[in-house]
């Protein structure tokens, strides 16, 4: 999927938002416990009640791989019924991969052409090499780590260089000249407030996917200020908030109702 047909699509639902599936077998209703395949049918279900308000969905790794090859199985599954019942939908499998260029290739291939994702997150410690294979894939995305929420990230994005920039700046600036904004997205937590501004000013053009909204306390109004261009150019992920709304029987239908939310909230922003 490319930029411009992102965008439209963004704008004609008037929706930015991105349902992470983060789908915890330990967390969802104990009648799908019976099923052939639990992961996928709470997926399926979860993916049914939201799809008019998303225009994308992040299955995280970890849970799926977490559950070995009937977890890996899942995450096919699910990658598949979206492909095939709501084409529409951009779809970011949340791996955060990135390894020296032969490996990282081989990454590419599994989730590019097996998988057949439309984005894949990466880590860039280890620099272009490591990240130039995954960008060799028309109409893909690698969607970089930039600037986390979690508590660690000041360990090290933070850091301030002698010329005066921080870690995660410097990152952005680097990778621009590996990627474009056609094929390149930052990871940007929305409980980072106003640094958001400090991205933009580094990748006004670029789409930045935010985590953090919801269960982590990032403020949807913080990041519209700061995130929103011209193009839109946000993809503002919500998980728990949205899929375990509830862990009963009403899961599917209370996602339905936190992500029509965010929509509307949303809506109005654009």
């Amino acid at each position: 999927m490319d930029k411009q047909e992102l965008t439209s699509r963004i704008l004609r639902k008037k929706s930015f938002l991105c349902v992470g599936l983060d789908t915890d077998i330990k967390k969802i209703p104990r009648r799908l416990l019976d099923c052939d395949d639990p992961i996928f049918e709470f997926n399926r279900a979860v993916i049914e009640a939201t799809n008019e308000f998303a225009i994308a969905y992040k299955p995280n790794l970890a849970f799926y791989e977490a559950q070995g090859v009937k977890g890996i199985a899942a995450f096919e599954k699910t990658v598949k019924y979206l492909r095939e019942k709501h084409p529409e939908q951009f779809i970011i499998a949340d791996a955060k991969r990135g390894d020296i260029g032969n490996t990282s290739r081989l990454y590419a291939r599994t989730f590019f052409e097996e998988y057949d994702v439309d984005a894949l997150t990466v880590a860039p410690y280890m620099g272009e090499d490591s990240v130039a294979p995954f960008l060799e894939y028309p109409g893909r995305w690698v969607i970089l780590l930039a600037l986390t929420s979690n508590k660690g990230s000041h360990d090290f994005q933070m850091t301030v260089s002698r010329e005066g920039e921080r870690l995660f700046e410097q990152v952005i600036k680097r990778s621009s000249a590996w990627g474009n904004d056609e094929n390149m997205m930052y990871v940007v937590g929305a409980t980072r407030g106003e640094l958001i501004r400090d991205v933009r000013r580094i990748a006004p053009h670029h789409f930045l996917l935010v985590p953090g909204i919801g269960a982590q306390g990032g403020s949807l109004e913080e990041v519209c200020k700061y995130g929103l261009n011209g193009e839109g150019g946000l993809i503002v992920n919500a998980s728990r908030s949205i899929i375990f709304a509830s862990q009963d029987n009403d899961f599917a239908s209370r996602a339905a109702e936190e992500a029509s939310k965010l929509q509307r909230e949303m809506a109005r922003f654009l």
